[in-house]
This record gives C-alpha cells, structure tokens and sequence, in this order.
C-alpha cells in the first residue's frame, strides 16, 4: 500500500508541525508527496497553501508573513490563505491582478499544540476528539516530532499489537517471562477500532517514581483508540488512579517515511513527576519501536493473505481490511474551484 497513489489518503485531518514553529515564519512540509507552506495569519490561524509560486514555481516557505499573507522571495506576489494572489509589485498601482494568479489552498485548523491540514475539502471524518486533552485539569506534555523510515500502517499496528512487549521491550516495561500476549476485547468502529486489554508490565525504580508506584510489577488497564489511516490514542490507566495518554500520529511525508507526531496527557503535577523524566521513559520505549519498524517494507500490504498471521493480530487485521476497503471504493477527492487536491502530487 503505497499512500501517495491512493486518493482517499487525502480526505483525511493530519497534525504536520508544531503550532510553536510558526512563530518565526513560513514554514515547508510535505504530506502525501505535497510540498506545503505554513504560517500565521494576521489573527493568528494557521494557513496551508501548495509551497510553489504559481510565477515561477519559488517555494513560498522561503519567503516571509507580510499583512498576514505569505510573500514570495522571487518576485514579491503575495497570497492569503485561500491562495489568493492579493499583491503583485510589478502591476501599476490600482491594475487588476489576473483571477489565474493563484494556487492551491488547503483546510488548516489547530488542535492540541499542532497544525492539522487535510490535503481535500471533504475530509471522511473531524479532528480527533481527545476529551482528555481538553480537561484542564490535566496537563498536555508534548514529546516526540520527528521522521520515521516506515509506513503509518506499520506504526498503527505496532501501536495494538500485545505480542511484542517481552521482546521489543524487554528493556523498559515488557515482561520478559510472559511472551504471550495479554487477551484483548476488539471493538470495530465503522472507521477505525477500540481494544481493550489488562496488560502486566515491569515497573522499573524510574518508572516507580513517575507513576508513584513503589512496586517491581504493576498492570495497565488500556483502552486503544485507531483513527483512521494512521493516528492512535493509548490510554492507560494504573491501579492508584493515574491517566497516562498517549496520541501518536505517523503522517505520511511519503510512501517510505513517515513524521512522528507524539504528546502524552497525564492527571497529575510537575511537582508528582517531571515531564522530563516522563519524556525520557516514553523516549527509551519509543525508540525500541522505531528500531524495529524501521526495518520492516513500507510498502505494507493490506491483502491479509499475503503476509502471515497470528491470533493477537487481529486489530491490525481488522485496520488492513477497514482500508484495503476504502482503497476500493468509489470515493472522489473534494475539489473547489481553489484546491486542486486532484492533480498529480508534486505537480
């Protein structure tokens, strides 16, 4: 399944920067094969346009914010957010600027620290709701943002996959004489998947300090949620009550690399357990994922039949399925008369 040549993949929200990297200026990233440029609007929205001047082809990420637009560096034509070319320098003053002097807009909204933008203008489903991140009562520790060498589908199904813990994770939290995975309860959503597990975990003394539990073992009440193609939440739940949240996101830069999007939400205090320390345990597990995904093809399959399986497989049997299925259907890309998500990526 190689994301950029199926259509669908861009009728869905992705978070692709930090709302903290606007500050500074326009900003590039590519998602889905799509060069973008990113930035502040006047009453400080973020704004996505295809990162090409639509002159001579100059990537508007190099250019700067001018009245709440993005100008270009090559010849100064400025755009707003919906790609419209509102300032040629070259013109004579009060001379019309053509109706064809524009380029691609795109939706573009923040949510919990990150811009999102979905590449259509018909997106299949919202934002993720994450109630927890919305609590005030809790605290939102942002930690990871940076490029895998994998595919999201590959991410997702790590991401509920109980079998790997004694062995990937033999070192932080996997409990090394239990190889068999703890028994999940799989609920199927129309898009996307819930699981349930009690899940055993080593509670080593760094981890006895961040959860307040003094305890070598302790166990993991978890509720897994999918959100279709490639974001999770991983909700845990320890026995003195403490929530920690985990959203990760593997957004498609292209067919073989994927950028990893990661915050935590926790319902307790600084003073209970620094965030640092709680990056560095996360930090510790997420790079034993990425080692080993790293290592597996991208081009990952969703014909269940050609790779081989095994019983605690079944959520990532379900995802492969859930888009195996929206590969196939007859869903058109959303276009208006500004956002041409229907031409030819990188074109």
């Amino acid at each position: 399944m190689l994301v950029t040549q199926h259509p669908v993949f861009q009728r869905f929200w992705y978070p692709v920067l930090p709302m903290a990297e606007l500050a500074t200026g326009p900003q590039a990233f590519t998602l889905l094969g799509q060069p973008l440029v990113l930035w502040l609007t006047a009453d400080g929205q973020p704004a996505a346009l295809r990162d090409r001047c639509c002159h001579r082809s100059a990537k508007l990420s190099m250019g700067m914010v001018q009245n709440g637009g993005v100008r270009c560096p090559y010849h100064g034509w400025a755009y707003d957010r919906e790609g419209i070319c509102t300032n040629v320098p070259q013109l004579d003053p009060g001379a019309a600027i053509p109706k064809t002097y524009r380029v691609p807009s795109y939706l573009c909204q923040e949510r919990y620290g990150y811009v999102w933008v979905c590449l259509s203008n018909d997106p299949l489903r919202p934002l993720p709701e994450i109630p927890e991140a919305e609590d005030p009562a809790n605290r939102l520790i942002p930690q990871f943002y940076e490029p895998w060498h994998c595919s999201g589908l590959r991410v997702m199904e790590n991401s509920f996959d109980n079998a790997h813990f004694s062995i990937v994770h033999a070192e932080s939290f996997g409990v090394t004489e239990q190889p068999k995975p703890a028994k999940s309860e799989i609920v199927p959503q129309e898009l996307g998947l819930k699981v349930y597990a009690t899940v055993p975990v080593v509670n080593p003394p760094i981890q006895q300090q961040i959860l307040n539990i003094p305890d070598s073992l302790t166990v993991r009440e978890v509720e897994s949620t999918w959100y279709v193609p490639f974001s999770r939440t991983l909700k845990i739940t320890y026995p003195n009550g403490l929530l920690h949240l985990i959203f990760t996101a593997a957004t498609p830069i292209s067919d073989g690399t994927s950028q990893i999007v990661q915050f935590c939400v926790r319902n307790d205090t600084e003073a209970d357990a620094s965030a640092e320390s709680i990056i560095a345990f996360d930090r510790q597990v997420v790079d034993e994922d990425k080692r080993v995904l790293e290592s597996t093809d991208y081009d990952t399959p969703v014909d269940v039949t050609v790779e081989q399986h095994m019983p605690s497989d079944q959520p990532g049997i379900v995802m492969r399925r859930q888009l195996a299925a929206l590969i196939k259907a007859p869903f058109p890309v959303g276009t208006t008369d500004h956002t041409q998500v229907s031409a030819p990526l990188g074109s």
